[in-house]
């Protein structure tokens, strides 16, 4: 059931997943995210606002994009490829630090199992290779030169409309990105479980 522990989850997850994004960009030589005060924990610096209105009423929302800018970077290749795994890494970081604290506050376990989940969730989803996720950024970084250009401009066209697509789409009971991460949400829960 979507709770205001379920809320609370996914701002503190959204926060901490654009605060990774700016503060990896900000130490690979990129100003932009500290001119525009996202180098903060405060979630009124990160939350959109209609992204946190659809996360309160359709149980589905987005943060404020942490805008940078490639000709800042040394290497903006390699760069941006850390600075889009930065979000989804400081998700799972929280998880594994939320399934630590089980242990010594197990009367939390409702509610550390929430968090967990959220942030699992996140990292999960943004990690699909789809604009605007992070995953695209990874792909493509990932990719050489002349490839990365085609890949790129087909999936900032096209992937936006995908992913509405796989989103909405109900495909028995459900949606096709749930069909698509929630096996791989519960392989990490139950790891994470299974270790601490």
């Amino acid at each position: 059931m979507f709770s205001i522990f379920s809320i609370i989850a996914l701002i503190i997850a959204l926060t901490v997943h654009e605060f990774a994004h700016a503060l990896v960009a900000d130490r690979l030589g990129d100003p932009t995210p500290r001119s525009q005060n996202r180098l903060s924990l405060n979630p009124l610096r990160h939350l959109d606002p209609l992204g946190t209105i659809m996360l309160i009423f359709a149980h589905f929302g987005w943060g404020k994009p942490v805008r940078i800018d490639p000709y800042n970077l040394q290497n903006p290749k390699r760069d941006e490829l850390l600075i889009a795994l930065a979000g989804p890494t400081s998700n799972l970081l929280l998880a594994i630090l939320f399934s630590l604290l089980i242990r010594f506050f197990p009367f939390l376990i409702s509610i550390l199992t929430t968090f967990i989940f959220y942030n699992i969730a996140l990292a999960v989803f943004n990690l699909l290779p789809i604009p605007p996720l992070d995953g695209s950024k990874i792909f493509i970084n990932l990719l050489p030169q002349q490839q990365s250009l085609q890949w790129e401009e087909a999936l900032n066209q096209y992937g936006p409309i995908l992913l509405i697509i796989l989103l909405f789409f109900p495909i028995n009971g459900s949606n096709a990105i749930s069909l698509i991460i929630l096996p791989i949400i519960q392989m990490i829960y139950s790891l994470l479980h299974l270790i601490f």
